[in-house]
């Protein structure tokens, strides 16, 4: 019998996700673990496995189409049954024409027309429907709820007391088949739209992917922690000196030294010290959980958006360690090839604006964590020594914490600890080797 391979729950919440190449066709021949398909989910790119050995009678989906966990991928034969049937219509690519569209965007059009809904019919409900066994137990006022929300009482499950049926499974029932209905006319939509408005061509870009899910996770981020940002300035002279000499060294292992694995040491150590920095909030129990590991996320940009990989025990690694793993996560983030795994249990989060140029920003909690740091751009610049003026090089630090967890006072205190080890690379080399 065909077996029906449909999208699996591959975790951290996601729903859904982007079919980005098919690595069979129909008809071939796979065996189980052999990857069938990559999906684009917003973390990553997830290599999809067959679950068993045959044959592809059906691909349910074309490269590009969004495919949500639960839906079918694709039908999986037994080597010895026979294939789609003729009378089933594989998945064709639609041609393009220009003017027509039946759902989606046309490229172009001579007028801006209003969208068209094409009608849908909705049958009538019969609430008061009489029907044997337990439900003609229903109760009056029930039915009667069930008359106002024109809800199809013989389709309720009930749960209450015998299975007999409650005003709030109707009104449940009732709001599951409102939701239904918009979405089919949502879909039913036809959008006819211009390439260009009065001012000039335009393009659109979907919201998706990474972006989406960043999007959606900044904007619960907003609107759940107020936001406060401390900002002040580490002196690195001496640190990139010793940069310098420890860079030489650690290229010859095929290792990248930049700065930032020293500020992930020293971001530990100023989490050791403050450790409600290290925290999240519990707003069901409405409780902070103070976290007693140290794993740092490092933000890295890459051409689809923010991928956030996690250094896990940070508190326990080298800073050549945390160079090399940083280097590892950056190379598998631009080619989307990151594990999910890698980007969970993140308490802390550091992101280096510096990189493009920037000294300082507002970086925004990646929630549900207390607290995230963003590095600027060194820069030389003229300090007071004594009786004399020097040029020093300058590290900005901006310090973004939800000020339920962290009152001000102790965000500043955490950021003076980080300066201080960064001022001091001997605290650094003694910790961080």
């Amino acid at each position: 019998m065909p077996y029906e391979f449909r999208f699996p729950d591959v975790g951290e919440g996601i729903t859904e996700g982007e079919i980005v190449k098919w690595r069979v066709k129909e008809g071939d021949t796979v065996k189980e673990h052999d990857v069938i398909a990559e999906i684009e989910t917003d973390k990553a790119i997830v290599q999809i496995p067959s679950p068993k050995s045959g044959k592809i009678a059906k691909l349910h989906h074309r490269e590009g189409d969004t495919i949500h966990v639960g839906e079918t991928l694709a039908t999986i034969a037994e080597e010895n049954e026979q294939l789609i049937s003729s009378t089933e219509k594989s998945i064709e690519m639609p041609k393009q024409q220009k003017g027509v569209a039946v759902v989606g965007q046309l490229e172009e059009a001579a007028d801006i027309e209003p969208a068209v809904k094409q009608p849908t019919a909705k049958p009538a409900v019969n609430a008061a429907k009489q029907v044997t066994g337990k439900m003609a137990e229903v109760l009056p006022a029930v039915r009667r709820l069930a008359r106002e929300l024109n809800a199809d009482i013989s389709s309720v499950k009930g749960t209450g007391k015998d299975g007999r049926i409650t005003e709030e499974d109707v009104r449940q029932s009732s709001q599951a088949a409102e939701k239904k209905s918009e979405e089919v006319q949502e879909q039913s939509l036809v959008r006819i739209e211009r390439k260009y408005d009065m001012y000039g061509y335009v393009e659109r870009v979907p919201l998706k992917g990474i972006r989406k899910a960043t999007a959606k996770n900044m904007v619960k981020s907003m609107f759940t922690a107020p936001h406060v940002t401390h900002m002040d300035e580490a002196d690195v002279t001496e640190l990139s000196a010793i940069r310098e000499k420890e860079k030489a060294k650690a290229e010859k292992s095929g290792i990248k030294l930049t700065f930032l694995p020293f500020v992930v040491k020293a971001a530990v150590a100023a989490l050791k010290a403050h450790p409600y920095m290290n925290a999240s909030m519990d707003d069901e129990h409405g409780e902070i959980i103070l976290k007693s590991y140290y794993n740092i996320g490092i933000a890295i940009d890459t051409t689809d958006g923010l991928i956030v990989p996690v250094i896990k025990e940070a508190s326990e690694k080298t800073i050549l360690e945390i160079a090399k793993e940083i280097q590892k996560f950056s190379e598998a983030a631009k080619d989307r090839k990151i594990d999910l795994a890698d980007m969970k249990g993140g308490t802390f989060t550091i992101t280096n604006v510096g990189s493009v140029g920037g000294l300082h920003a507002t970086p925004i909690i990646n929630w549900p964590e207390a607290a995230i740091i963003a590095t600027g751009r060194i820069y030389d610049k003229a300090v007071v020594a004594g009786k004399k003026i020097v040029a020093r090089k300058m590290m900005p630090l901006s310090v973004s914490f939800d000020h339920r967890i962290v009152d001000g006072v102790e965000a500043a205190r955490f950021t003076n600890t980080l300066k201080e080890h960064l001022e001091d690379p001997e605290l650094l080399l003694i910790e961080g080797r």
